[in-house]
């Protein structure tokens, strides 16, 4: 393996090397995504431009990054890139995919029988499984500390195929979490509202905050024998390096959960304020048909009066003649009495 030049300022943001396979994944996505925009635009359907750009830059961008660029020229004679590239995959990049809710896009793209099928995939039991919070959190957990508190890591540096396959299974690994937290459709059980993902979100910040923590503190060198005899000379300690990975892990865990807590919040936000729309034209709509009421109601209570003026009985009576919208306390009531 050729050494690479000391990493400097200057290459950190100049040096890039081309990964046909994490390309061809880049391309596959970026295609089935602009696929689904395109079937969309042809049926006149509209798709938020916010979301192509999210998926695009924030999601296949992180992953060109984390590939392509400095971090994988230096993650094998430095720990501290591969730890960058691996919270990158496991973090940012399905942040930013999730934000283009592409589960929901798929569903208006496909054809109806296809969109039926990849509708019953994700309520199916696997997909449940998988994707419930406890469960998908723990995946996130134990793929990180599998990665640097086995051979995992070490035997990915010697063999590019595995070295793939561990880009491929971090990318999942987050995904699996993120996605179905901040799709539109109804991937997660029904106790999930979005209180209860904020406090997911919140409480999965501190949990991928441990193997930053646990990397930083550890005495015993992560894929030691590897880099202590691939250490270039113009390289810091490899102590150092680690304690530096794991600081860098434990940055970005932390930064990343600020955004991902706002999205929620702000898709809270929307889903109440359309709520609050469609309630307000639901009591509009029966409004209209209460106004009729009153003219109705006084029209029978006179033709009950003379009735019971010619039979000689009483009609008076505190139940009789109140309207239903004052002595109910329905909202439709509340409403009508509010605007009396």
């Amino acid at each position: 393996m050729e050494t690479p030049p000391q990493l400097t300022l200057g290459r950190l943001f100049s040096s890039r090397q081309a990964d046909v396979p994490a390309l061809l994944v880049v391309v596959l996505l970026g295609g089935l995504y602009g696929w689904g925009v395109l079937r969309l635009r042809r049926r006149d359907e509209a798709w938020p431009v916010a979301r192509t750009a999210a998926f695009a830059l924030l999601g296949l961008g992180t992953i060109v990054v984390a590939t392509m660029s400095a971090l994988a020229v230096y993650d094998r004679v430095l720990f501290w890139p591969a730890a960058v590239q691996n919270v990158l995959l496991d973090l940012i990049a399905p942040l930013g995919l999730a934000l283009g809710d592409p589960l929901r896009l798929a569903l208006r793209a496909l054809p109806e029988r296809a969109a039926a099928r990849a509708q019953g995939a994700m309520t199916g039991r696997l997909f449940r499984l998988l994707t419930f919070p406890l469960v998908s959190t723990a995946l996130v957990l134990a793929t990180e500390l599998t990665i640097y508190f086995t051979p995992y890591f070490e035997t990915a540096l010697a063999d590019n195929w595995l070295h793939q396959l561990m880009y491929l299974h971090l990318l999942l690994a987050g995904s699996l979490f993120v996605l179905p937290v901040l799709t539109r459709e109804e991937a997660l059980p029904a106790w999930c509202t979005h209180p209860v993902r904020a406090g997911l979100v919140f409480v999965d910040g501190i949990i991928d905050a441990v193997p930053g923590i646990v990397v930083m503190t550890h005495g015993t060198l992560i894929a030691g024998s590897w880099y202590l005899s691939h250490s270039p000379s113009w390289a810091p300690d490899v102590q150092h390096d680690q304690q530096l990975g794991g600081g860098a892990m434990v940055s970005i865990a932390e930064l990343v959960a600020l955004p991902f807590l706002l999205a929620i919040l702000v898709q809270w936000a929307r889903t109440e304020r359309a709520e609050t729309v469609a309630l307000d034209r639901r009591l509009d709509t029966e409004l209209e048909v209460v106004r009729a009421t009153p003219a109705e109601a006084s029209t029978g209570t006179a033709t009950g009066a003379e009735t019971g003026s010619e039979t000689g009985t009483s009609t008076e009576g505190p139940d009789l003649v109140r309207p239903w919208w004052e002595t109910e306390n329905s909202e439709v009531a509340q409403r009508i009495r509010g605007q009396r």
